[in-house]
């Protein structure tokens, strides 16, 4: 039987969790190139071995396919960064035009944050992607509005040959933290990765005094002793470092350090920890039969630095409507 879905190719696939979800839009995957062995190790276990381990600007492209997608590097053009403008990992975007000139796809579809719009290289994209013929349309959605129960913006670059394309309408899904657990244990029993590291001393005793919602300075409030002096240079500041969630709203942005409470809201609403991988695959709308490997740190960001199922599959489905 001859397979009719639309074909697509995932650069900067990572774990695979864009590519996770156009098959489940309807897609078929053919290949996927990633230059962590490990995040390609997870990809080639959840989706199949046409994963590549390999540095998109060294691997030479081949064939066609209908959709071209990736997600280059996102650290240069983040606000929670240095904003390098010379970070040669920005230059990595470039090459979804040098894959997109020899794979020939009907679309291409570029995820990364919100800043990368205003970025140099978008704009060095964008004229490489129209001198190929595509009309290019450019949106920041937010996961939330999108079935996932996180506040995440990201941006989506979409070129079509087939004149611009609309972004996809809202959808409802899982709206709190509450939800999105529903069913785990509170306490991890570690199964299925359901693993939270155990706080040091220092750290259960600014947990103890953090209410839901609240953050460090709730500690340098109510125990100012617990607050080292880097706290109070920047006592000003707005920040989610050392704060915990709330059980009936959605959860802040996951990134990379997700288990570390000095890196943003990552602090269970009423237990003294940070949140378990299981927890925030989750949060993440990662359903439990997708499987993880590497260690703790890995495995987070695997999570932190992919699009959430449910806002990908949105996107896809736009997409496959878009190609008719």
């Amino acid at each position: 039987m001859i397979d009719s879905r639309p074909t697509v190719v995932d650069l900067f696939a990572g774990a695979g969790l864009l590519s996770y979800a156009f098959r489940r839009a309807g897609f078929r995957v053919v290949h996927a190139v990633e230059i962590d062995p490990v995040a390609a190790q997870i990809y080639a276990a959840n989706l199949g071995d046409h994963v590549e381990v390999g540095d998109v600007s060294q691997v030479r492209p081949q064939g066609r396919c209908d959709v071209l997608i990736g997600g280059p590097p996102c650290q240069g053009f983040s606000t929670l960064g240095s904003r390098n403008p010379k970070d040669p990992r920005n230059e990595l975007s470039l090459h979804v035009v040098r894959w997109a000139r020899t794979l020939r796809p009907a679309i291409v579809v570029i995820e990364n944050v919100a800043a990368f719009l205003e970025s140099a290289e978008w704009h060095r994209v964008n004229r490489g992607l129209r001198r190929l013929d595509y009309a290019v349309s450019s949106f920041v959605l937010d996961a939330f509005d999108y079935g996932a129960p996180q506040r995440r913006r990201r941006s989506f670059t979409i070129a079509s040959r087939f004149g611009k394309i609309e972004p996809p309408r809202p959808r409802r899904g899982l709206r709190t933290v509450r939800e999105a657990w529903r069913g785990l244990p509170k306490d991890p029993d570690g199964v299925n990765h359901h693993y939270s590291p155990k706080p040091s001393e220092i750290a259960l005793a600014r947990m103890r005094v953090i209410p839901p919602g609240g953050d460090k300075r709730d500690v340098m409030k109510k125990a100012p002793h617990l607050a080292p002096p880097s706290w109070w240079k920047v006592s000003s500041e707005v920040t989610d470092a050392w704060g915990r969630m709330e059980w009936d709203e959605p959860c802040n942005t996951l990134r990379t350090a997700l288990q570390n409470a000095s890196k943003g809201r990552y602090i269970h609403p009423e237990r003294h920890r940070v949140i378990s991988l299981r927890e925030a695959a989750r949060l993440h709308t990662i359903p439990d039969s997708w499987t993880f490997a590497g260690l703790p740190t890995q495995i987070a960001r695997q999570i932190g630095n992919s699009v959430p199922p449910a806002l990908g599959r949105a996107v896809a489905a736009a997409v496959l409507r878009h190609l008719g």
